[in-house]
């Protein structure tokens, strides 16, 4: 529940949001009317749809999208720079009235909105004033569509302290659902003990934390040439050190009521499990005596998105961290998967039971929906 009137709280920014353009760009091509219109970011001409209805077991689903994005540009301006032109390159800008056509056709109700986190390099003053224009704008694009979007809030987890005040202010006051983090914080991944006030806090709020990486920079070299590899090799591995030094430096031990959902399936992690463990078991000397279960045990309490592209890789994740950890994901706007409801309705492997969790159960619970 948003709790404060999103129009008083903006302070006279524009509280648009700008998103990138997804698989609506094929549509577009065959509609000149509506590429034109996409162009200029002018909505009214877009051709009417009907909402796509997801029915399992006779039921209709409430589907909730927990990796989706968005930029507010009036936060990206204080840094100089467009987040997600920097990711994209070409790219078409879009209303939220475009953004809801697409939700429709693919037969998502609800996303959870998330900006990655291009403000962790900012000074103090800065990056407190990033953080307030991406949660006050959210708040506003919440308020104004309550039944299509939730939110996760921002923080400025370089200052971990005011991270603290930033998230208690943004659940608390602001009424969004979680929190969204990258992978690390410049030298210093989370498992460090400067993150444990952060983490203490998202543990008392009983928020879901959504953990997207930002790819992994001490690599580029190796990373250059054809593949996009910065971003289809890097991006996963990042989430896999990230997840693997939560696991075994203590710190899901520490906070073990954690709520943590790592974009892209969990990166390599959960597919390469296994090794975690015999890692311990070969060498004894360089691993955590301290931790309470084996390290593949930790993998069944973190959470994961579904966004793993084929049917084979989704019924794996399942057999290794449980269906009830996976929740629907598309990365949208970015145009990596626009069946993600598909994929999980066309699982052989999965129970309509499983189904009906993975397509918005699971998230409406973590995510308070009603």
């Amino acid at each position: 529940m948003h709790t404060q009137n999103a129009t008083n709280n903006t302070r006279g920014v524009n509280p648009a949001i700008v998103f990138t353009s997804c698989g609506l760009i094929a549509a577009a091509a065959q509609e000149p009317q509506l590429a034109a219109a996409a162009q200029s970011g002018v909505s009214s001409v877009q051709p009417a749809v009907k909402r796509r209805e997801v029915v399992v077991k006779g039921r209709r689903v409430k589907t909730i999208d927990v990796h989706a994005h968005c930029q507010i540009p009036a936060a990206s301006k204080l840094l100089d720079q467009d987040a997600y032109n920097h990711h994209v390159g070409t790219i078409v800008m879009e209303d939220v009235t475009t953004r809801l056509r697409d939700m429709d056709v693919q037969g998502i109700d609800i996303e959870a909105l998330s900006i990655n986190p291009f403000w962790y390099g900012a000074d103090r003053d800065t990056a407190a004033e990033v953080v307030r224009l991406n949660n006050e704008g959210l708040v506003d694009i919440c308020a104004r569509n309550p039944d299509r979007f939730v939110a996760y809030a921002s923080v400025a987890l370089q200052f971990p302290d005011l991270a603290v005040q930033q998230l208690d202010h943004a659940v608390k006051k602001l009424g969004l659902r979680g929190v969204a983090v990258g992978a690390s914080v410049g030298d210093h991944e989370f498992a460090d003990p400067k993150f444990h006030p952060f983490w203490r806090k998202c543990e008392e709020l009983d928020i879901l934390v959504f953990l997207h990486p930002q790819g992994t920079p001490d690599l580029g070299r190796r990373l250059k040439g054809n593949g996009v590899l910065d971003n289809v090799i890097g991006n996963p591995l990042d989430t896999t050190i990230a997840l693997s030094h939560l696991i075994f430096e203590g710190t899901l031990d520490l906070f073990p009521g954690l709520k943590i959902c790592s974009a892209h399936g969990g990166g390599y992690l959960a597919s390469y499990m296994d090794r975690s463990d015999h890692g311990c078991l070969t060498f004894p000397q360089r691993c955590n005596r301290t931790l309470k279960k084996r390290p593949t045990e930790y993998l069944k309490q973190l959470y994961y998105d579904a966004l793993i592209f084929t049917p084979e890789a989704l019924r794996h994740l399942a057999a290794n961290v449980g269906s009830s950890q996976i929740m629907l994901g598309t990365d949208y706007p970015y145009p990596w998967e626009d069946k993600a409801v598909d994929h999980i309705l066309n699982t052989p492997s999965l129970s309509d039971d499983e189904r009906i969790a993975i397509l918005g159960e699971t998230a409406a619970t973590l995510l308070r929906i009603k």
